[in-house]
């Protein structure tokens, strides 16, 4: 397997790093590509990802996916890289992947020596921090082996990851369990949420970041140069009410080529409800979701009337 940091996506700097092929004969080339989240994405704003995730009345969508799907970008940097490699040595066998199959990706690339896992299950770079996709290719050119040492993990007495979750769902270092993850609860879970997590979601609408926020290496993150990657449709400051407003065309017409239209709306606006309960007790917000209600069924109806009950324990604003 080979490993090689990928700046910016623009320029492969450094020499590949190389490990033993995987079971069954074929070795792997292991990319990273920065999303980054400086102070927010790749255009400096006056709102930084700490602000939205203070504002209730802002939603929050995790950095990764304010713009172009990160699959999308990443499966055609590999495929170039393939090509590339093709025109060195010729013709080989390979298969390309980002998230498109079961592939143990982080172990892997801990060991090709690009970093080390994290308390927070995240994959760590000295010079990078944790703001980076992962992406493989899969071959059957004989590589050399990665020399050992290289993944030594330098988390060391911090706990800050584990502290900050807002589910606690980092029960042990190292240890995640998912289904406390808001991040498996805002993407992959379809059912109704209850409290105590509904509440713990606060605005995190798509995903989360706070184990990354916080951590201390993603101070040497970079800002991705990637145009695909800059934030659509005012989304890393948009406001919960607004984007509940969106329809079902709206909604796919505006998350085309971007990773949250695989939710749904349904979904989408399952995370937009709660969002809206653990914020102020408006008028307009409540006027919003007694419009949803007479409209919805199933799950979404069932969030609804969870957030209106919600938000009628609260003095009205």
């Amino acid at each position: 397997m080979a490993g090689a940091r990928f700046y910016g996506f623009h320029e492969l700097h450094g020499a590949p790093r190389q490990q033993t092929h995987p079971p069954g004969g074929a070795g792997a080339r292991h990319l990273t590509g920065d999303f980054g989240a400086d102070e927010l994405s790749l255009h400096r704003r006056p709102t930084t990802p700490i602000q939205v995730l203070q504002d209730p009345s802002l939603a929050y969508l995790s950095r990764y996916a304010l713009g172009r799907d990160y699959h999308k970008v990443m499966r055609k940097k590999l495929q170039k890289l393939a090509d590339k490699m093709a025109a060195e040595v010729g013709e080989f066998g390979y298969r390309v992947f980002v998230d498109s199959a079961p592939v143990m990706e982080k172990p892997l690339a801990e060991k090709a020596g690009l970093g080390w896992i994290g308390k927070h299950t995240n994959l760590i770079n000295k010079k990078a921090g944790s703001w980076f996709f992962l992406g493989e290719i899969y071959t059957d050119l004989p590589l050399p082996v990665t020399p050992s040492g290289l993944n030594q993990s330098h988390c060391g007495n911090c706990s800050a990851c584990m502290t900050v979750c807002p589910t606690q769902a980092i029960i042990a270092p190292y240890e995640l369990d998912a289904r406390l993850c808001i991040s498996y609860l805002t993407i992959e879970y379809d059912g109704f949420i209850a409290d105590p997590l509904a509440s713990q979601l606060g605005n995190r609408i798509y995903g989360c970041d706070d184990c990354q926020l916080v951590c201390p290496w993603n101070r040497f993150s970079k800002i991705s140069e990637e145009a695909d990657f800059a934030v659509r449709h005012g989304l890393d400051r948009a406001a919960l009410l607004d984007l509940y407003q969106w329809s079902e065309a709206q909604f796919l017409e505006r998350f085309q080529g971007s990773p949250v239209r695989r939710i749904g709306y349904q979904r989408w606006l399952r995370n937009l409800t709660i969002g809206l309960a653990n914020g102020e007790a408006s008028v307009a917000v409540q006027a919003a979701l007694q419009v949803r209600l007479a409209e919805s069924e199933g799950v979404l109806k069932e969030q609804i009337g969870w957030a209106l009950a919600k938000l009628r324990r609260q003095d009205p604003v």
